[in-house]
């Protein structure tokens, strides 16, 4: 099956620029006209990337935080309907399975309820990732197969600093969870397979401005973006490359202005179309 490719949509990305106080960033007007501009399955896809904030935001709600990311794909009005209505069908199917068990078992009071509201941030989270994983589009595979690695590697890394065990953090199974768990090598034994292992490991552990952390853990968030995708020009992983880089910009643009504008310029000269027509 072929990929849609989207020569104007692309080629039209470059004119998004930010003014001097970054008000003329608009993260949601960017991806509203991205998305009224993609086919129904590259719709879907993008909506995928975007249920991770979905899931964060109802991790808050079970919390009984206010706290909302206006990332996500449902407004706090429909978080409440998946949660008071029980709308479930909202939600990508696995991360539905999990919120309604939870919402469920909460309603049977019994005594796993605590136990099960300890684990829900795990656990809503595997869901996702697993629904990345089983995702046709390669990009989200990808990603999700990274994002996972990244925040288990700074999780573990934090873990073992505190003195806490690394499997009560770490989100998901397979090999690099296990060797996170087990090893007592720096680099956890993973060096040789995680190219980016030895920069989380920096960022996490040796990096005590917190500013500065976050900053070194979005490039690396962004380096990876550009490699899943590093082949694709016009196509659906384009689009989902570009768009993680825009929510990133997005988030500096709250915490720092100045490297918002930054990262802005860089992921404006990453699309020039000329250049990305020469390299194909």
């Amino acid at each position: 099956m072929f990929s849609t490719e989207y020569y104007c949509l692309v080629a039209g990305l470059r004119d998004w620029t930010l003014d001097s106080d970054t008000k003329g960033f608009d993260v949601r007007e960017i991806l509203d006209e991205i998305f009224e501009n993609l086919t129904s399955d590259d719709r879907k896809a993008v909506e995928l990337l975007y249920a991770y904030y979905d899931c964060e935001n109802l991790i808050a709600r079970r919390a009984k935080s206010t706290r909302h990311n206006g990332l996500g794909n449902l407004t706090a009005e429909q978080l409440d309907e998946v949660l008071d209505e029980r709308h479930y069908s909202l939600l990508p199917k696995r991360v539905a399975e999990v919120v309604k068990l939870y919402v469920e078992a909460s309603d049977e009071d019994h005594d796993e309820d605590v136990k099960l509201d300890e684990r829900f941030e795990r656990a809503i989270l595997e869901a996702y990732y697993a629904e990345l994983a089983a995702s046709k589009c390669r990009f989200l595979r990808g990603w999700g197969e990274f994002d996972r690695n990244l925040r288990n590697i700074a999780a573990a890394v934090a873990a073992r600093e505190a003195g806490r065990q690394v499997k009560d953090v770490t989100v998901g199974g397979g090999e690099i969870v296990e060797q996170l768990s087990r090893s007592s090598a720096a680099d956890f034994g993973l060096r040789g397979e995680l190219q980016y292992i030895d920069a989380v490991i920096s960022a996490v552990s040796d990096e005590k401005n917190i500013v500065e952390k976050e900053r070194k853990i979005d490039a690396i968030r962004w380096a990876e973006a550009e490699d899943i995708a590093v082949f694709d020009f016009f196509n659906i992983n384009f689009i989902l490359s570009y768009l993680v880089k825009v929510n990133i910009v997005a988030r500096w643009t709250m915490l720092s202005p100045e490297i918002g504008r930054q990262m802005l310029e860089r992921l404006m000269a990453d699309l020039d179309a000329k250049q990305l027509v020469n390299k194909q």
